[in-house]
């Protein structure tokens, strides 16, 4: 017969309640929750007893566990102190709560679990309602009630199990409910099939609804990371979580005492320019949301004084010995790996550890290519004249933009972009077929030409481009460098010095020469045919020049 299983409880500190009756005899005659929670026995017995309190409880809640060790002798008690600044702050309860349900080991098979609802405050109420609910903590509620007049002072018990309770399935449902109203509100203006950004967005959602805490958001350049921010503002704004304005700025623009003044503001005649006093971004955010893209641009010292005003909401603008405050939410945006930036000494550690508690990574293009065709779509409708495709061309572009060797470098930028030109060059509102190939085919030459390196260069100069295409990048990047040092050598042996210098030293027998001319060879290439090709060029040079 598998044995009965233990029972573990939580919960907070009565700091009022609890401290009834004081240190005298007459405190056994008062009603006190957390102590009322073990005169139940054996209705309820308790095997182990997590309490909360805060430090400045500390006294009131050594004297709480000798009494109950006094009525309940044989439960465990294990004292938490809970570490934050404001007891009704809900980020903050939550916070501390949700860390201490991931640090406890839950083993449902030996022992089970009740959260004591009887104390704390009402934020700490619906922190453990939504711990329990969602399961991130398998327990049942419990509730101690005061006696009525002529009952003993232990009063009434009341467990509620909340998988039964038709009650909280219609709470739960108007939760769910409003998450995924705030889901597709976060995706308003975006269009997507994608399940992978639909997850991640309905991930930020969940924050953004509640949290102020900043939000980092990572992807590559044009991934939308700015029309996301925006739309946070807007769901945050809707659910009357900020009052003040949605203020964006691209922090690669910033430097020097600019990014100062832009970001902090300055006084009068700060420096050079400066003929009139301005307040800053981070001020004009005040109550909204401030948008920092490419926060990963902004210098160590101008990264040390936004941590400070993100820590304390006070900020001293350029030129001024007088702090200001400014309460605001911090939305980032990046396409640089800020881990990697800390580990080179580019960006400030302390200020990543703000950033990364929030931290959502947007997927490019190339990695949600379902949405392609839904974004065209969109792209269109948001045009006051009508354009549409033929269906050949229609066929065209997609077979372009879902090909593996699309690699859309610029994101929903490119997409834009080609939709734009696309529709501005259709005659009569069609887009045909050859203008499609026409457009698909400059796009596809404008990344060649980005993804270029002057190894590119030379090889194509030597091979000729279609030649060039068929090496591996590993035979590219060797190639290029070999034919560097031809174009800089006199001789073929100069050449092979340079290019074996290493390895030459290790070889009985030295001929670089014989090397270097196989090497040329099996790309059907000479040392004189390169020679010829320098001094010609050098040649065509002079003559251009008188």
């Amino acid at each position: 017969m598998a044995s009965a299983r233990k029972t573990v409880a939580f919960g907070f500190i009565g700091n009022s309640r609890d401290a009834r009756g004081g240190d005298g005899p007459e405190r056994w005659s008062n009603w006190r929750p957390t102590v009322a929670l073990f005169q139940h026995r054996p209705e309820l017995s308790i095997d182990r007893f997590i309490f909360l309190y805060e430090s400045a409880d500390e006294l009131l809640a050594q004297r709480v566990m000798e009494d109950i060790r006094e009525v309940s002798p044989d439960t465990q008690i294990e004292p938490r102190q809970v570490h934050y600044r404001n007891p009704w702050d809900f980020e903050e309860v939550y916070t501390s709560l949700y860390q201490l349900v991931r640090e406890t080991r839950f083993d449902l098979e030996k022992e089970e679990y009740l959260v004591h609802f009887s104390t704390g405050t009402n934020t700490s109420h619906l922190c453990w309602f939504l711990l329990t609910q969602s399961r991130r903590l398998p327990a049942q509620l419990v509730s101690t009630i005061p006696p009525k007049t002529d009952e003993h002072p232990r009063g009434h018990v009341r467990r509620i199990n909340l998988d039964h309770s038709s009650k909280y399935f219609r709470i739960t449902a108007m939760q769910q409910s409003e998450a995924r109203d705030d889901a597709r509100l976060l995706k308003r203006n975006i269009e997507t099939r994608s399940q992978r950004f639909n997850e991640l967005v309905e991930r930020v959602a969940r924050v953004a609804a509640v949290s102020r805490k900043p939000l980092l958001l990572e992807g590559p350049t044009g991934a939308g990371k700015s029309i996301l921010a925006k739309q946070i503002y807007v769901l945050k704004k809707e659910r009357h979580r900020l009052t003040g304005n949605f203020i964006e700025v691209n922090c690669a623009t910033l430097n020097g005492n600019n990014a100062h003044s832009e970001l902090f503001g300055h006084k009068k005649g700060a420096f050079t320019g400066a003929t009139s006093a301005r307040p800053g971004l981070l001020m004009a955010a005040h109550g909204g949301v401030l948008f920092l893209d490419e926060i990963g641009e902004l210098s160590l010292d101008v990264q040390a004084m936004l941590l400070t005003a993100l820590e304390t909401k006070r900020f001293r603008a350029l030129g001024e010995e007088e702090m200001v405050e400014s309460d605001f939410q911090l939305v980032a945006g990046t396409n640089r790996d800020l881990a990697e930036c800390v580990l080179r000494g580019s960006f400030r550690e302390d200020l990543y550890a703000r950033l990364k508690l929030w931290r959502f990574k947007l997927p490019g293009l190339q990695d949600r290519r379902e949405d392609i065709d839904v974004n065209v779509e969109f792209e269109l409708q948001q045009r006051e004249d009508i354009v549409r495709f033929s269906p050949d061309a229609r066929r065209a572009f997609l077979e372009f933009a879902l090909a593996p060797e699309s690699t859309w470098r610029g994101n929903f930028r490119d997409l834009a972009g080609i939709v734009e030109r696309m529709a501005t060059l259709a005659e009569d509102g069609m887009m045909d077929e050859p203008l499609v190939r026409a457009e698909t085919a400059r796009l596809a030459q404008e990344w060649r030409e980005l993804d270029r390196s002057p190894g590119d260069e030379l090889i194509e100069r030597y091979l000729g481009p279609e030649r060039a295409r068929e090496l591996d990048r590993f035979d590219r990047v060797q190639l290029a460098e070999v034919l560097r040092v031809c174009e800089n050598s006199r001789m073929l042996s100069e050449a092979g010095r340079t290019l074996f210098e290493v390895s030459r030293k290790q070889r009985a027998r030295v001929n670089d020469a014989d090397r270097l001319r196989k090497y040329l060879a099996a790309f059907g290439l000479s040392f004189e045919q390169i020679s010829c090709e320098v001094t010609g060029r050098r040649a065509a040079g002079r003559s251009s020049a008188t």
